[in-house]
């Protein structure tokens, strides 16, 4: 991957919509090359998708929570599909610590959220945290920041 993908990479962070003429501009390519390259960076699954920004508060989404859960191992395999299948838990991750998982989910009101909560606690001992704000939003990853080395 070289410096023109990366420029390419970022573009497209920030705006996945970009049109591919904009994008041939900004890294002084033809559309055909730009092209070739986004096509070869899937293919490469560096990007793996497009996605769209929604604004979650206009949907009627005022709540955003993230819920620590202990589950045991033994427990995953239920707990998988009943995570998948639940709408409103926008991330789920497997974590170290006190406990097992990291929820991020989002509702209308904090009833809601409760009635979940108490669903979730058939698989372990949760500790919720609801957001206030959030001064850095989900963001792309930095691609021209240097890696550092093994010395």
């Amino acid at each position: 991957m070289d410096k023109i993908d990366k420029k390419i990479i970022t573009l497209l962070q920030q705006n996945a919509r970009m049109p591919l003429k904009a994008l041939a501009e900004n890294v002084f390519l033809s559309s055909p090359a730009v092209s070739a390259r986004i096509e070869r960076l899937e293919k490469e699954e560096i990007i793996e998708g497009y996605e769209v920004k929604i604004n979650q508060l206009k949907l009627g989404y005022h709540i955003t929570a993230f819920i620590n859960l202990e589950v045991a191992p033994v427990q995953k395999p239920d707990f998988y599909p009943f995570i998948k299948s639940c709408p409103n838990v926008v991330e789920c991750n497997c974590v170290t610590g006190n406990y097992s998982m990291l929820l991020k989910v989002m509702f209308p009101s904090t009833m809601e959220l409760d009635t979940f909560i108490g669903q979730l606690q058939k698989f372990g001992r949760t500790s919720t945290q609801i957001v206030f704000s959030t001064p850095v939003a989900p963001r792309g990853i930095d691609v021209n920041q240097e890696m550092p080395t093994d010395n």
